[in-house]
């Protein structure tokens, strides 16, 4: 397994009142893997007493959620573990942040900890949080921060130089569990001895430790496709991997969170893998923008790109139970004529916890990364 040190240190996770909500999803992502820290445990009272990973579908991994800042510091103590961060693990569409999660932050900068923060509200920016944070010797970090202009890189072009497979995981909404399936199709392209990278493009993959990418919630449009191309670059020049999975963000019509095209014009993707939730009606964030149908957003993409994509990742939200899966998936297949699966359904057992190179993912999502698999082989008899 991999057993490497947290790169950035020991964390607890707030989303109070949250942690089973779509907002809680990098809570989500970093219960369920991250190189960034080591997550010692999650803070929401409404669900303290279980287990993080359990509540998520999967098997128990050792994450409890508790009721409050207090109760995590004396649970980590009483482990011997010293929690050096702060995360805040909500994802707001908009918004500041709330007066409860500020109180939280307060409490964690004057005992000691770092805060971290993916939120569109820059706690960095808060003068009071700013002058406790130095008064106590503690960072705030905002993943979403923009950099100056002077670092940010404009298109270029070298995309044509990169000879990986490319593939992007899309998705008809957002917070829909593409960034999932992406770390499953990297997960499963090593446990077939294919040399495969992530390149991530949101806070949470940040959150997770993801080595390339960029955070697109942070950039001055005119940089979007550039700073992209430029993560995807830097990763071909460092390890030559096989294939680099791209993590989508939004959808392409989602009102309050528009994405998509920017992967298109900047990663030149090889196929796509596309990821819909069934019982959704609306768009994430914009009550009364019902979702355009599965078919047409996949013919815009494959229209626009001239590239197949090569199935559907069903996430099971609403469904409930595995005949209500089954039959879901039944139907898109039926439509679209592409392979359907689910690959969180309760039906293939709990998720173990992630861990690159251990589990065979591709059982989660047999037809479809089969396909993908046959696409890569080729690519890469074609490049040899």
């Amino acid at each position: 397994m991999n057993h490497a040190p947290p790169t950035d240190g020991e964390a607890i996770v707030y989303c109070d009142g949250y942690f089973t909500s779509p907002l809680a999803k990098i809570a989500h992502g970093l219960v369920r893997h991250t190189r960034r820290y080591r997550v010692l445990s999650v803070i929401d009272k409404t669900h303290a007493g279980h287990d993080a990973h359990a509540l998520l579908g999967g098997t128990p991994n050792g994450i409890p959620v508790l009721t409050d800042f207090d109760s995590a510091i004396a649970d980590a103590e009483a482990r011997g573990h010293r929690p050096t961060h702060f995360v805040i693990g909500l994802a707001p569409e908009t918004g500041p942040i709330s007066p409860a999660a500020r109180n939280a932050v307060i409490t964690a900068l004057t005992r000691g900890l770092d805060v971290d923060s993916g939120l569109h509200d820059h706690l960095s920016e808060d003068p009071e949080l700013n002058a406790i944070a130095r008064t106590h010797g503690r960072k705030i970090r905002d993943v979403s921060h923009s950099r100056p202009r002077s670092e940010l890189h404009p298109f270029t072009g070298r995309i044509e130089e990169v000879g990986a497979f490319r593939v992007a995981i899309l998705g008809t909404d957002a917070a829909i569990g593409k960034r999932t399936t992406a770390w499953l199709v990297k997960h499963a392209l090593r446990h077939h001895g294919i040399k495969t990278e992530l390149i991530g493009t949101g806070q949470t993959s940040w959150f997770q430790g993801a080595e390339y990418g960029v955070v697109l919630d942070g950039l001055i449009h005119d940089f979007i496709t550039g700073e992209l191309e430029h993560a995807i670059v830097r990763c071909w020049e460092k390890v030559r991997p096989d294939v680099m999975v791209l993590e989508g963000q939004g959808s392409l019509m989602n009102p309050m969170s528009p994405g998509g095209l920017e992967l298109l014009a900047a990663g030149r993707p090889h196929a796509f893998i596309f990821q819909h939730a069934p019982a959704r009606l609306h768009y994430t964030g914009s009550p009364g923008y019902p979702l355009h149908d599965l078919d047409r957003q996949i013919r815009a993409i494959e229209l626009l790109s001239e590239q197949p994509v090569l199935g559907v990742a069903i996430n099971h939200e609403g469904l409930d139970s595995a005949e209500a899966i089954a039959r879901a998936c039944a139907d898109i297949e039926l439509s679209t004529g592409l392979p359907a699966e689910a690959p969180l359904a309760p039906s293939l057992g709990p998720q173990p916890p992630e861990d690159d190179d251990v589990i065979d993912d591709a059982s989660r999502l047999p037809r479809i990364m089969a396909a993908l698999i046959r696409r890569v082989q080729w690519h890469l008899s074609q490049r040899r």
